[in-house]
């Protein structure tokens, strides 16, 4: 029997639903297992589909050591990814049937939603040689696409952060902010990997059970794409709390107004503000910190916490700035969390108390379970600022 060849072209009315065979792609090594990474061979793997699913495996699969492709299929020379794998050093051929002879292939990924090529290569019967087509390589290619989408915003945001602190902060500020930039930087930077590391666990427990339970690996693929979606929504989220609008005058009370509002109105959580004293006495970095301290507390106060009200209190007199974040959440066990570097790290408690420490003042906790969190800060204000008074 002929089969037909037609052009393949990624469309999302033409994928196949028929389920994938067989998932093999090897992860990147971990822990102990780095030490044996050299001793692993690579998997060897065919892409049939030139579109935007074939253009993004082969952008991810190029930096991974574990895998090598070995061929893309595709007749469109105009292609996304015809280009790109001439600029990578990938063969090409027109015809998709070529990766079913070779030996030395391991993995066929099909993203072209071709419903003929995926019938092709339902029938192959090779135990060597694992397949994915239909709605999971699709699902595949567009998890790929979103992460290299998402850290293309945050590098584009990175850049436009930095800018800002160039612009605003000089002299003895200058060594702090950059140490604040690259910590936010890395929260950013961890959050992303976190999300894309819960997604991966998931795929390859999918992987286990494409053939023994369908139903519940559909039901895991339904989780992993919501859980990326909120991985997406969150880093969107720190990408808006990393440009509160008031930078180019510098107003603490404006900036945190203009967060607060954002903040009460996404989560619905009632937050009272109040600020006294004249804050022209404050120096950049110190607005600049005290600003991610409140922000960070709102965020574990709604995230954490689960608060449905906060209150704000800032007083700025001749020598002194204190501030007071007080919520109605679930509360928690300090000297408990103080003692887990994990969930000290991951509260963002150290970032707080850092960042007070380098203004020369004192962050602390005061908090309960069952009778929400108290946080006092205190900063002494500079010679600087004392002179401004």
């Amino acid at each position: 029997m002929t089969t037909k060849r037609t052009s393949p072209h990624p469309s999302a009315k033409a994928v196949s639903n028929e389920p994938m065979r067989l998932v093999g792609v090897n992860t990147a090594p971990t822990g102990r297992a780095k030490k044996k990474a050299k001793a692993v061979e690579s998997t060897n793997v065919a892409i049939i589909g030139g579109g935007r699913g074939g253009k993004a495996l082969m952008e991810i699969f190029a930096n991974d050591p574990l895998v090598k492709i070995v061929g893309l299929a595709e007749i469109r020379l105009k292609a996304t990814g015809y280009k790109l794998a001439g600029q990578l050093g990938i063969p090409v051929t027109n015809n998709y049937r070529d990766f079913l002879t070779m030996k030395h292939v391991d993995l066929v990924i099909d993203v072209t939603g071709n419903p003929e090529v995926g019938q092709a290569l339902q029938r192959v019967r090779r135990s060597n040689l694992a397949i994915i087509g239909g709605a999971s390589a699709k699902f595949m290619w567009q998890l790929i696409d979103a992460r290299i989408r998402a850290t293309t915003e945050i590098e584009k945001t990175l850049m436009r952060y930095q800018s800002l602190f160039q612009r605003y902060v000089k002299d003895e500020a200058e060594r702090a902010v950059n140490e604040e930039r690259t910590r936010i930087a890395c929260e950013i930077h961890d959050g992303l990997i976190q999300t894309l590391a819960g997604v991966n666990f998931k795929m390859e427990r999918c992987a286990e059970l494409v053939q023994k339970d369908p139903g519940k690996c559909q039901t895991m693929l339904k989780e992993t794409k919501a859980h990326l979606k909120h991985g997406i929504q969150a880093t969107r989220q720190v990408v808006l709390n990393l440009q509160p609008g008031q930078y180019e005058k510098l107003e603490l009370g404006a900036a945190l107004r203009n967060f607060l509002k954002s903040f009460q109105a996404q989560n619905r959580v009632h937050v009272e503000f109040l600020q006294t004293g004249d804050e022209h006495r404050l120096a950049p970095k110190t607005k600049v910190f005290v600003f991610r301290i409140v922000q960070e507390a709102l965020n574990n106060a709604h995230t954490h916490a689960r608060a449905t009200h906060v209150s704000v209190q800032l007083t700025i007199d001749s020598g002194m700035l204190t501030g007071f974040i007080t919520d109605n959440g679930i509360g928690f066990n300090v000297k408990a969390v103080a003692k887990d570097p994990e969930k000290w790290d991951h509260f963002g408690l150290r970032g707080m108390k850092e960042r007070a420490r380098l203004l020369g003042g004192e962050a602390h906790w005061d908090s309960k379970k069952g009778q929400g969190t108290k946080i006092s800060i205190q900063i002494p204000l500079t010679k600087q600022e004392h002179v401004r008074s």
